[in-house]
């Protein structure tokens, strides 16, 4: 199979992979890092690891100089109007969780927080615990027969009563753009705050925040070809002003006795003790990288890919996609056959791939599921990682049949 990827060479865990006979195609789970951040975390620790705002020594200039510059790129890359709306977390997971606390108080008794039928754990649980809380009700937004929240059903449910809606951007099992724009304009007319879960949208394409017109967004830096241990949470600056601060202790504080404190506004406040440097200078490396692509090519590369996936599924007798995705990934189910069997067969012949639930165990038993295997890509994919994983999954399914 041909489809080969001008970008594979620029990751060198690739090579090691390849000579461990593994074939890696889980990276809607984590991704692999290119060379350029690879040299930006070495150089960072070999010249001199230091923390950052603190002190007048050069390795601390050095780090807070590269730290700030990564939270420039973040905005200018996510069309953010100023790199004080973006909060550096420690993931998307720690993100929706500040958000769910920092909101808080806007939050009451009897008041609705919406979110949709696809939602990952990580931007479900924080506002089902948050419901709880405060004695709100949690309103699910229903998925049309395509996988795609119902706008319609949506008009609906988020009300005068509505405080909070959370959505996915790209769903993690469905693979489908989700229409977050119109319901982020359904959430503003209500006076509602609205949050995106871009953790698999960030990583493709480009997007401009400020268009997409959401509060706030979040992503990862592991599944943007960045270190792990790193997120990103974009918003608006009035929204941010209305956070709570949800961590407590060193940097995010602008004066303090032992009776009272006062705090930094976003960003800062929300950044409580050493960040994790590395990882956002990494980060910053893997922005840089990731814009000196040809964007065009690399779009033209993902959906050649995922459309020879979906071709390959569709051919083999039994095999049933899970909806109709968009983009750079495929969960589906085998008649008769068992996924974890299934993925076992497939580990066997060092295809690394995701079986399970997906951390979206509501998604699956609404579709009357306990889980399914993913397939998941990357621009530095090729035809030779797909040829070998059908080759490996026809292996296994003459054995499990």
């Amino acid at each position: 199979m041909t489809l080969s990827s001008p970008w594979r060479t620029d990751f060198p865990a690739l090579a090691a992979l390849d000579a461990q006979g593994q074939t890696y195609l889980d990276n809607a789970a984590t991704a692999q890092k290119p060379r350029a951040v690879l040299k930006a975390l070495s150089a960072y620790y070999l010249n001199g690891a230091a923390n950052v705002h603190r002190a007048q020594h050069l390795p601390a200039d050095r780090a807070t100089r590269a730290f700030e510059a990564t939270r420039l790129g973040v905005a200018r890359a996510f069309g953010a109007a100023s790199p004080a709306q973006i909060v550096f977390t420690r993931g998307a997971t720690e993100a929706f969780n500040l958000l769910a606390y920092g909101l808080e108080r806007h939050v009451g008794a009897g008041d609705e927080i919406v979110v949709s039928a696809l939602e990952h754990h990580a931007n479900l649980l924080p506002w089902q615990q948050l419901a709880k809380r405060r004695g709100a009700q949690l309103v699910v937004l229903p998925l049309d027969d395509r996988g795609d929240i119902d706008l319609a059903a949506a008009a609906q449910r988020i009300g005068p009563r509505t405080r909070v809606l959370a959505v996915s951007q790209l769903s993690n099992v469905l693979g489908r753009w989700q229409p977050v724009a119109e319901l982020a304009a359904l959430a503003r007319r209500q006076g509602a705050f609205s949050v995106v879960d871009g953790a698999q949208g960030a990583v493709h394409g480009r997007h401009d925040l400020a268009a997409l017109g959401c509060d706030f967004y979040a992503f990862s830096s592991h599944k943007l070809f960045g270190p792990e241990g790193v997120g990103v949470l974009y918003g608006r600056e009035t929204a941010l002003a209305a956070l709570a601060p949800w961590q407590f202790g060193g940097e995010m504080v602008r004066e303090a006795d032992y009776q009272d404190a006062l705090f930094h506004d976003a960003p800062m406040g929300f950044e409580a003790g050493t960040p994790p440097v590395a990882g956002v200078i990494g980060l910053g490396a893997a922005l840089d990288y990731l814009n000196g692509l040809d964007a065009l090519a690399l779009a033209d590369h993902e959906a050649a890919l995922h459309a020879a996936l979906l071709t390959g599924l569709a051919g083999r007798d039994g095999i049933r996609l899970l909806g109709e995705p968009h983009t750079a990934l495929a969960c589906f189910r085998v008649d008769g056959v068992h996924h974890a069997d299934l993925a076992h067969l497939l580990g066997e012949q060092g295809i690394a791939i995701r079986a399970g639930s997906h951390c979206a165990m509501p998604l699956y038993r609404r579709l009357g599921l306990d889980g399914a295997i993913r397939v998941s890509l990357a621009p530095y994919t090729d035809g030779d990682d797909l040829q070998r994983f059908f080759q490996a999954l026809d292996r296994a399914l003459e054995l499990l049949r």
